[in-house]
């Protein structure tokens, strides 16, 4: 029994194929919203209805409130399910859903509130105990008390927005000279991606890890804990690899990381699934960053160890109705690594790439996922996140994992835009990386000056699309593996056509 008959998914890409797919599996009717750029993308196909929603732009289709609510309506679809990133931490959307008559499949929106805001989080934290990394005070938010701030806890410090996420509106400051111009940059960029200009100061930790808790509570009010997540590996704040578990985490502090995660979760009443983040210095001791009140890019590496559904718990949740496996009973197996593959191009800072599928391979292994909202022709543009792949490797210990994913990785291709699959590739073969030698300041300390293996050239990609004739292997001149006959072919080959 799911308890929905109908679930609209607010949302796209390889999230919201994701959705939909357990959706399915659960007999559940399945709503895609799509902008009229994406009508034909793989998540408007696989759904069993499609409601379109607007222009390209996210303001006018994906983040489009009164448009998504018309989708509810029409479709009569009962709850939604917001994925990650858009409206799923938007606690006005989910309350004017449920005045609607709808379910919001994910937390309360007071939840939502306090942990969306990183000040009020702090505070909410300090109340219940959690350990915070030191800051600026409570109602602190003038320049000159956040300036007296940092200068009494000491340089180096991080310029924070309250509203923010994902890296933007923060800056790490060195010394008291560059405060003045960081505040403003943070300021700036935060009332622009968050219309909120309030930021904070927070201190910085040196070389820590990012560690971070799954947590879930279910219809009960039971609120448990699965394990913790190493998500060090980042760039400009933004994680490319992620584990389960953490090559720095042993039994009994996964315990405390567990024990204090649901005393977060506790504090919020919290229910759904959600993630508890923290920074973990060189002595174990760990600090409370913030907690994400939705589905985490990450959750497949968790789904891959203990074996559950995060999504299906979150819909059964959501409905009132009891999870189908019991907590106590979970236990750890394995490890896990997710790489998450972006448009961009790391040997230029990283930036965004735009351009059209010619060619897409992942290999078939055992142990291997792949969430993916791509297909041949899909066009790679600059209206939405360039994250266009998430390729998962389980194995039983990390070497395993690892030597999974490495290979996977090398042999997989997505031809006609520029990704950093060479680069999470180099990442996983590194002796750091082996040795679980990992903390936030990884790739610019190992990889600051990384480039590129010669990619195809542009006209030969032309030739073999226009020749029908799509071109597999890895994106670079890179070999395949040590037992493959196309290893002498250099970087690609031709498959198919006459």
């Amino acid at each position: 029994m799911s308890g929905f008959g109908k679930v609209l998914v607010a949302n796209r890409g390889e999230i919201a194929l994701r959705v939909i797919r357990t959706l399915q599996e659960m007999g559940i009717t399945s709503v895609a919203v799509a902008s009229e750029a994406d009508v034909a993308a793989p998540h408007a196909l696989a759904a069993d209805e499609c409601c379109v929603l607007g222009p390209a732009p996210a303001a006018e289709s994906y983040l489009n409130v009164d448009a998504l609510l018309r989708a509810v309506h029409d479709s009569g679809a009962e709850a939604v399910h917001p994925g990650y990133g858009f409206l799923s931490e938007n606690a006005d959307f989910a309350e004017m859903l449920g005045k609607a008559g709808g379910t919001f499949i994910g937390p309360a929106p007071s939840a939502m509130r306090i942990m969306g805001s990183k000040t009020a989080s702090r505070e909410a934290m300090d109340r219940a105990g959690v350990p915070v990394v030191p800051g600026s005070p409570p109602g602190v938010t003038d320049n000159a008390g956040l300036g007296k701030a940092a200068a009494a806890m000491g340089f180096p410090v991080l310029v924070k927005a309250s509203a923010g996420g994902g890296g933007k509106g923060m800056r790490l400051v060195r010394d008291s000279s560059g405060f003045p111009s960081a505040l403003a940059l943070c300021r700036s960029e935060a009332k622009a991606a968050f219309s909120d200009e309030t930021v904070y100061v927070e201190k910085y930790l040196e070389r820590p890890r990012h560690i971070e808790v799954q947590v879930f509570g279910d219809a009960t009010g039971r609120v448990f804990a699965l394990g913790e997540r190493e998500c060090s590996i980042q760039r400009r704040h933004q994680k490319i690899l992620e584990e389960s578990p953490s090559p720095g985490v042993d039994p009994g502090l996964r315990a405390r990381l567990e024990e204090t995660a649901v005393s977060a979760a506790r504090a919020v009443d919290y229910q759904s699934a959600g993630t508890v983040e923290f920074l973990m210095d060189a002595e174990g001791g760990f600090y409370f960053l913030e907690m994400n009140t939705r589905l985490q890019v990450e959750h497949p590496v968790t789904e891959m160890v203990y074996g559950v559904d995060l999504v299906a718990a979150q819909v059964l949740t959501a409905a009132g109705l009891p999870l189908p496996f019991d907590p106590d009973r979970l236990s750890l197996r394995g490890h896990a690594i997710e790489a998450r593959v972006y448009a961009e191009d790391p040997a230029v800072g990283y930036l965004p790439q735009t351009g059209t599928v010619h060619d897409l391979f992942f290999p078939d292994r055992p142990g291997f996922r792949v969430d993916s909202g791509l297909r041949l022709g899909s066009e790679v543009g600059v209206h939405y996140d360039p994250l266009l792949a998430k390729v998962i490797a389980w194995g039983p210990d990390r070497k395993a994992a690892t030597r999974r994913l490495s290979a996977a990785i090398r042999e997989s291709s997505i031809l006609g835009v520029v990704t950093n699959l060479d680069l999470l590739a180099d990442v996983l073969d590194h002796p750091a990386w082996a040795a679980g030698e990992i903390d936030t300041g990884f790739l610019e300390r190992h990889f600051a000056s990384w480039s590129a293996p010669g990619a195809l050239p542009p006209e030969v990609i032309a030739a073999a699309s226009a020749a029908g004739a799509p071109v597999r292997g890895a994106a670079s001149n890179r070999p395949g593996p040590p037992d493959s006959p196309w290893t002498t072919l250099g970087a690609w080959r031709p498959v198919g056509g006459s």
